[in-house]
């Protein structure tokens, strides 16, 4: 079904970024999985090429647009070339991290910040998790303490996405320990910040190529100029931007899914048992039948979400429903389409494998498959 999201402008800039993904981006893949790690210059390439910074305001190096179809479609194509852990490194930067410094910093923090964000020399990162507080943000224990024109950080982060190659890290923190949800702040952490450290880049089943850390503050002394919005409104400020980041998410999902079922419909029309091409058997042709309605379902309600989010119409509850039917939904197109490459599938060679292991994390990471129900089940009313 053609897509009528998209126009002229739209369809050229997805031409630039798939050159720009096949010759920059897909040579490398295997030594970023190797390395566990993308070299940072890909950021700083991609800013080049006007792929990052996109809602960032001309005057500050940026595309001037709030239009989310450009970050969709860079989405699609770094996951369409199986550049999973580089798809979610720059929806980070661009979708998730960048509309708190565009909503809640200052003329100030703009000038300083976005223009090498734009250029993809400070990279973003978003720090929310804790070793004992993950879904549940009033849980965190990690304080700002304001001393006279500073804050002083203690604590720790850790899953941090971009944590290893991070040059501007947003922080969740308390900056009035004796409150719950009240208590909570963001503040903008800079790298090379005395006190501040890196751990170790975490070893994980999947996403190999994306630098997930843990973060470490100890008197780690900030400028108050470096709050992001009003002191104790940061899970308010948090809560504003929800809906798009689980949407990126989920339209990553999709987007994986998607290229899963592409890549299986193109080996099964190649492989040949008991004389014919696997894809000629009727279980063959049901499973991928199943599979490409629901990535075309999943797709259409993707698309829908973006137009609402375009006309700042994206609800909580609806951002909810993609995140967890989309990356539930990739887990299960990974799964089917696997068996059908057969042993072939368990080899890493294959980017069905990869596209395996990567998918796992999906339904966890920017709020569990769990929650995403909680939070529509709430809206229904029930009792």
């Amino acid at each position: 079904m053609r897509r009528s999201l998209f126009d002229d402008e739209h369809d050229a800039f997805r031409a630039s970024v798939r050159r720009f993904v096949e010759s920059e981006m897909v040579p490398f893949g295997p030594a970023w999985d190797e390395a566990g790690i993308v070299d940072r210059g890909i950021f700083e390439k991609a800013g080049a090429n006007g792929f990052l910074g996109i809602a960032i305001p001309t005057a500050f190096g940026g595309g001037g647009s709030a239009d989310f179809r450009f970050n969709l479609i860079l989405t699609e194509e770094v996951h369409r070339a199986g550049l999973n852990g580089a798809a979610l490194g720059f929806a980070l930067h661009n979708d998730i991290c960048l509309p708190y410094l565009l909503r809640f910093g200052t003329e100030e923090q703009h000038a300083r910040w976005l223009p090498g964000v734009a250029r993809g020399e400070q990279i973003l990162a978003i720090a929310m998790t804790e070793p004992g507080a993950g879904s549940d943000l009033a849980s965190i224990a990690m304080t700002a303490i304001r001393d006279g024109d500073q804050y002083v950080l203690n604590g720790s982060k850790t899953f941090i996405t971009n944590g290893i190659n991070a040059d501007l890290v947003v922080a969740a923190v308390k900056t009035d320990p004796t409150q719950a949800h009240r208590g909570i702040s963001l503040v903008v952490i800079e790298a090379g910040t005395p006190g501040f450290t890196r751990g170790r880049n975490l070893d994980k089943l999947g996403l190999h190529q994306q630098d997930t850390a843990e973060l470490f503050f100890a008197d780690c002394r900030i400028p108050v100029e470096n709050l992001l919005g009003t002191e104790g409104e940061g899970f308010a400020h948090l809560v504003t931007s929800l809906p798009q980041e689980r949407l990126s998410l989920a339209a990553g999902g999709l987007a994986g899914a998607r290229a899963a079922l592409d890549w299986t419909i193109e080996y099964v029309r190649e492989r040949n048992a008991f004389g014919a091409p696997i894809g000629s058997f009727q279980n063959t042709r049901f499973t991928l039948a199943e599979l490409a309605t629901e990535v075309e379902i999943g797709q259409n309600f993707i698309d829908r979400c973006v137009t609402a989010l375009n006309d700042d119409e994206l609800s909580a509850e609806d951002a909810a429903m993609a995140k967890w039917w989309c990356t539930e939904l990739q887990g299960r197109v990974v799964t089917r389409c696997l068996q059908l490459f057969g042993g072939y599938g368990y080899m890493n060679e294959y980017p069905i494998a990869k596209a395996f292991v990567d998918a796992r994390v999906t339904p966890l990471y920017g709020g569990t498959t769990e929650i995403m129900k909680e939070i529509i089940g709430r809206s229904l009313k029930l009792g």
